[in-house]
């Protein structure tokens, strides 16, 4: 060696670390699955989330119908500004709206999703059909013919009415004839959600139908392809300008589907923090791994420090074979994640609107690869300290020995990687609120059951000596040097809890939707009521015996554009409340409070008053826009700008299921507004259908929506999430069985000499077996209990805090969990020392 050289240089250790992972890659495969898993998780998140997101905006104009679209509510463009909107490029103008589809043949109805579109529709991507539709094109088809305008109608109607093509139908006062079966809508994504399928009739045919009358829930969209030289944000300017308070809404299609954005983004979030979670989880595997890695080595570093290593030296070698496998395992996770996304894509391209585009993009391929290389460090650090302040002659006495606290040095490390690990899941998130929430809520679990594993240690040194011998062993084995008490609990426990706090709300979601709104539902919904027609709606539905609770209120829609004086767009306002200020809202006018509120604050006007415009609001929306009593909303009711001051706020039951608004004005300042009403009614037995038949033959103007049908399709969904998120929640479990498999592998060694010691003391090889059985039984159970618990209480709080809904207590979800728990870890605690019982005694002995 030249004199002058570092003895202990870089390159030395990283030679050393190189050959000592040549040699032996075994203790290490549990470190190397748990990283690959999370890794792979957050990177194909990641990856998948960023191309369904370049899908939606590459076809940004097709799902939206053109590069503006306008929306107007209750009424159309008046002649100003339809000339305006003309001069701005290509424009196609269509109305939605929901009315009742009657075959005329069976006389059989369901409500619709109907869509009247003109001549130029759509602007872009094409509206195609099914093959049986024939050759025509659909503007063709919707063309009046032989006295009867033509419908085009989804499969689903097809099959809800056993309506054949030609088959006729009844739409208002006008019957149409099919022509044709939807294959594909391009811009079926910007509209919304869907209480029935979707129809296509003509807007001329519209027209005659007589469902276009003053007050009419119709929506009017113009789609407009700009002209050459005009931009978007040059068209936002010259709209704000010629009509700064049309009241129109206008969304361009940089976003052509926010409501799909919005649920992707979320998605990809939680997917994200759970693939984060799995990965923290797996930091436990590293950790074991690490220790015994280290405990293997033991004679190796012993001698190293004997012959002059120094400890600093020890701790480099080691780290960079740790850092080379993180690195490793982290590539290998982003392989994977990378290929899971795209075959993901596959798999989900038939249910999006337009096909994910894959892109590689480095955002969340680098921050799978910081969260890989932070947590493989963060819990390295601890076991690797340790060995270095631990004596050459403490080492050779294993692990029985008091190891030294690592310096302060090492502490500031792991309180760094912790930091930089929080505030990347915190700061790269796009709501940061949530994700801060979840992170402090990951914490405090984890300290749980950190708490939690030191407790059970602590209490099961202090029982009393049972005088059953394996059950002594057993509880003894808990808190025994080197004990896998805390791994097993960390490694289970976290990954059990995220899965009983799932199912749980979900269990009580279910329940509500299924078992108890129906309960308090009415059977209808009546929409659409014209002011002539409310007296003879009331008493057709009198009429019907068994049937009550008939309500109705005025109902009209109107977009909130102020907040106390400042635009809408510009008011922080808290997460739960941004929906209010997405669009248009449901408002209605009333001189008493409604059914299922209460008024907290304020009071209500009387039942003659004529004065300013007043308001009444739902108070957990109030407050997140951080109004008060006296403040002031601004609300745009068909193009005309209505201020009122906030006379009362209301706390509304919204699981009565009773009509309600979160704002209600005073009974003066919108009466005289064009509007229709909205009823619900209850019915009992067969007078359910009677009262449909009653009213939609009367009514041919009145959509009516069944709860009982609304309710099996909210229902549906949320089984539909549920499931995904317990599936993608599963990962954290599955890491934690990989974590457990190594905990008890990386105890082999201690299980060998155990029970060689036992039989020389006398112990049969099935008092081995049970000794071991009762431990990992009772491990099993103590974390399946504490995690039980815990999800318990987080979902017990998401459920009456934030969704605010009643508990309803599901026992066997909990059983499930302690059987589940026990019985993986007697498995795989089992199959960890099953070799153990088997090992001859003389061999070992001599071994040793």
């Amino acid at each position: 060696m030249n004199r002058g050289q570092n003895p202990e240089s870089i390159a030395l250790a990283m030679k050393l670390a190189r050959r000592d992972l040549r040699g032996n890659l075994k203790g290490f495969r549990i470190f190397l699955a748990c990283l690959i898993l999370g890794v792979a998780a957050i990177a194909g998140v990641g990856t998948l989330s960023s191309s369904i997101t370049a899908g939606l905006r590459a076809n940004g104009q097709v799902i939206l119908g053109g590069d503006i679209d306008i929306r107007l509510t209750h009424r159309g463009a008046e002649q100003e500004e339809r000339q305006w909107i003309e001069a701005q490029g290509n424009v196609s103008e269509i109305q939605t709206l929901r009315a009742m589809v009657r075959d005329l043949a069976t006389d059989r109805r369901t409500l619709s999703e109907l869509k009247a579109i003109d001549n130029a529709y759509p602007l872009f991507g094409a509206l195609t059909l099914t093959p049986e539709s024939g050759t025509a094109t659909p503007d063709i088809l919707l063309q009046e013919k032989d006295g009867l305008y033509g419908v085009l109608i989804e499969q689903s109607l097809s099959d809800r009415l056993d309506l054949p093509i030609g088959g006729q139908v009844r739409i208002g006062e006008l019957n149409f004839e099919v022509r044709g079966i939807i294959a594909s809508e391009p811009d079926k994504a910007s509209q919304g959600m869907a209480l029935g399928p979707r129809t296509i009739v003509s807007s001329v045919a519209l027209n005659e139908t007589g469902l276009v009358q003053p007050g009419s829930l119709i929506r009017y969209h113009y789609r407009i392809a700009l002209a050459p030289g005009k931009t978007v944000p040059g068209f936002y300017e010259e709209a704000k300008t010629a009509f700064p308070d049309t009241g129109w809404r206008i969304r361009d299609a940089s976003n052509g589907a926010p409501g799909i954005k919005r649920f992707v983004d979320r998605v990809a979030l939680f997917l994200t923090l759970v693939g984060l979670t799995a990965l923290v989880v797996g930091g436990v595997g590293v950790g074991n791994a690490v220790r015994a890695y280290l405990e293997g080595k033991i004679m190796t570093i012993a001698t190293l420090k004997c012959l002059g290593a120094s400890s600093g030296f020890i701790f480099r070698v080691h780290y960079m074979q740790v850092l080379i496998l993180a690195i490793a395992g982290s590539l290998i996770g982003l392989l994977l994640g990378v290929g899971g996304s795209v075959i993901a894509a596959q798999f989900l391209a038939s249910s999006l609107p337009v096909p994910p585009e894959i892109t590689i993009n480095a955002g969340p391929l680098l921050l799978a690869t910081a969260y890989g290389l932070l947590t493989a460090t963060l819990f390295t650090i601890w076991p690797l300290a340790r060995a270095r302040e631990t004596p050459a002659a403490a080492l050779f006495r294993d692990v029985v020995s008091v190891h030294k606290r690592p310096r302060p040095v090492y502490l500031i490390m792991l309180g760094v990687c912790f930091a930089i690990l929080v505030a990347l899941a915190v700061l790269t998130s796009q709501e940061t609120w949530f994700a801060f929430i979840f992170t402090i809520s990951i914490i405090g679990i984890f300290a749980v059951l950190i708490l939690v594993g030191y407790g059970v240690q602590f209490v099961a040194r202090r029982l009393p000596r049972s005088r059953i011998p394996s059950l002594r062993l057993a509880i003894a084995n808990l808190y025994r040097p080197g004990a896998a008490t805390n791994s097993v609990i960390l490694s289970m426990g976290l990954g059990l809890t995220l899965f009983v706090t799932v199912a749980l709300i979900e269990g009580n979601l279910t329940r509500q939707v299924q078992e108890q709104l129906p309960e308090k539902a009415p059977a209808f919904f009546f929409i659409d009521i014209q002011s002539n027609q409310l007296d003879d709606f009331v008493s057709t539905a009198e009429s019907v015996v068994n049937v009550s609770e008939i309500n109705h209120v005025p109902n009209m829609r109107g977009r909130i554009i102020q907040v106390d004086g400042v635009p809408a767009d510009e008011v922080n306002v808290a997460p739960e409340a941004r929906w209010a200020l997405r669009g248009d809202r449901g408002l209605t006018y009333s001189a008493t409070p409604p059914d299922g509120a209460v008024v907290v604050a304020g009071s209500w006007w009387p039942e003659n008053y004529s004065g300013p415009p007043l308001v009444s609001m739902d108070r957990e929306i109030a407050q997140g826009m951080g109004l008060d009593i006296g403040d002031s909303l601004t609300v745009n009711v068909m193009g005309r700008e209505i201020e009122a001051k906030i006379a009362n706020l209301r706390e509304i039951d919204w699981t009565t299921m009773a009509i309600n608004f979160v704002l209600v004005f005073d009974n003066n300042s919108l009466q005289g507004a064009p509007h229709s009403h909205l009823a619900t009614a209850r019915a009992d037995g067969e007078a359910e259908n009677q009262l449909f038949s009653a009213i939609t033959n009367k009514f041919a103007n009145i959509s009516v929506i069944r709860m009982k049908e609304a309710l099996q399709t909210v229902s549906r969904i949320l089984e539909q999430l549920s499931s995904a998120v317990s599936a993608i929640s599963s990962i954290t479990l599955v890491t934690g069985v990989l974590v457990l498999a190594g905990a008890f592998a990386a105890g082999h060694r201690k299980r060998v000499y155990d029970a060689v010691i036992l039989k020389v003391l006398g112990a049969t090889r099935k008092d081995i077996f049970i000794t071991f059985l009762l431990e990992y039984a009772l491990l099993g159970l103590v974390t399946s209990v504490i995690a039980a618990t815990t999800g318990w209480f987080a979902a017990y709080l998401v459920i009456t805090d934030i969704l605010e809904a009643k508990w309803i207590s599901l026992p066997y979800t909990i059983l499930a969990t302690i059987v589940i728990s026990v019985l993986v870890t007697l498995l795989f605690g089992l199959l960890g020392s099953w070799r153990a019982l088997g090992e001859k005694v003389a061999p070992m002995l001599r071994s040793d």
